[in-house]
Formats: C-alpha cells, structure tokens, sequence
C-alpha cells in the first residue's frame, strides 16, 4: 500500500513538472490555411505562473517587426483548458495574409509566445468547386443517321483504272465474205466453160 502511494505522489510530481515546462501553442489553424467565416482557435496556455494572456493577428509581413501593430482578438485572465480557447470572425477582417499569437504574461512580468504564420483570409474568394467525375448516366448515347455515319465513316472506294481495247490491224490474209461470193460465182462460170469446150471439142472427134 505505501509503495501505491509513493508511486501515485511521484506520477502527479512528473505530471506537475510537466505542465510546467510545458510552454503554450497553439495547434489549429495550421499555418497556411485558407480561412473563411467563423474560426475556432486551438491552443494552450496553462502555466503555474499563469498571469493572464491575450490572442491577438498582424499582417503576415509585419509579424517579425517588434514595433507592429497587434489586434487583440480576446483577453484571458485566467488559463483556457479546452482544446479550442478562442473564436474569430474572419469576416471583420479584410482578405490576406496573417499571423497570430497567443501571448501569456506570467507572474514574474516574463512573457511566453506561440504563433502561426501566413494564415489566409478569403472571404471574398470562393474556393474552386471540383468537377464532379463524370457517369454514363451524363451521357447521351443515340444511333447515327445513315446520312451521318457515312459522313463520319466515309467507305473507301477503290477505283480501277481500265483501258480501252485497241483495234487489232486488219489481217491482209483474210477474206472478206463479198469476195469469197465473188470467188465462188467465178469458179462456177469457168467450170461451165471448160465444160462447153471439152463437149465441143468431143463432138468434132466424131466421125
């Protein structure tokens, strides 16, 4: 039993020495971040020293500046110990780039710091609408015309070139039909005179 309680005062002791050494941050937003509306802060601030502490944002550029102008966004006389220790309505505030600080002032007079830097007011620019990636359902599927498919997807035609047949030259050998009769008529008259002749001749042998 003694060594539990020995054990549990030592857990609490590193607990103490913890919270202690543990300096204040904030943690949201992140640096860089586009901020628009109504924005919850998060941080910490608790300290055994704990005096009081204020939140406060400067233009980005001036935030390294000792003699800069800070704008208190709340004031805390005493610790915050919920994650989120501040709202801010960025609407107040003209568009650009900022950084904020959560100061804490502890009882010594000491002060201990915690910024984020180059947060982005866009309340006059609104963030890009992504496309939405498209389904079949978004587009329109209807048969061609036979007019436009052969527009589209003209068929080849192959053309063949033919050329004309050239006339052979007339064969001088050969015979024209008229001649042939013409022949044949001739042949037929001197067959009939030859005949006449050989009777005439056979007759005067006669005695």
């Amino acid at each position: 039993m003694l060594n539990s309680t020995i054990a549990m005062r030592a857990l609490f002791f590193l607990l103490a020495l913890l919270i202690q050494d543990s300096p204040p941050a904030l943690t949201a937003p992140q640096p860089g971040a586009e901020l628009r509306g109504l924005i919850e802060i998060q941080g910490r601030m608790d300290s055994p020293e704990f005096d009081s502490a204020e939140l406060a944002f400067t233009y980005a550029p001036s935030a390294s500046d000792p003699a800069a102008g800070w704008f208190a966004i709340q004031t805390f006389s005493q610790p915050v110990t919920t994650p989120v220790i501040a709202s801010w309505d960025t609407t107040a505030v003209t568009d650009g780039d900022y950084t904020l600080r959560l100061r804490v002032f502890l009882k010594d007079g000491s002060t201990l710091d915690a910024l984020i830097e180059g947060v982005k007011i866009r309340n006059n620019t609104q963030p890009p609408t992504p496309s939405p990636f498209p389904t079949l359902a978004d587009f329109s599927f209807q048969p061609l015309d036979p007019a436009q498919a052969a527009a589209v997807n003209p068929t080849p035609t192959q053309r063949v070139a033919i050329s004309a047949a050239t006339p052979l030259p007339e064969n001088p050998a050969s015979l024209k039909t008229s001649s042939i009769s013409s022949i044949f008529w001739q042949s037929v008259l001197a067959a009939m005179i030859l005949f006449a002749i050989f009777s005439l001749i056979l007759r005067l042998r006669r005695p």
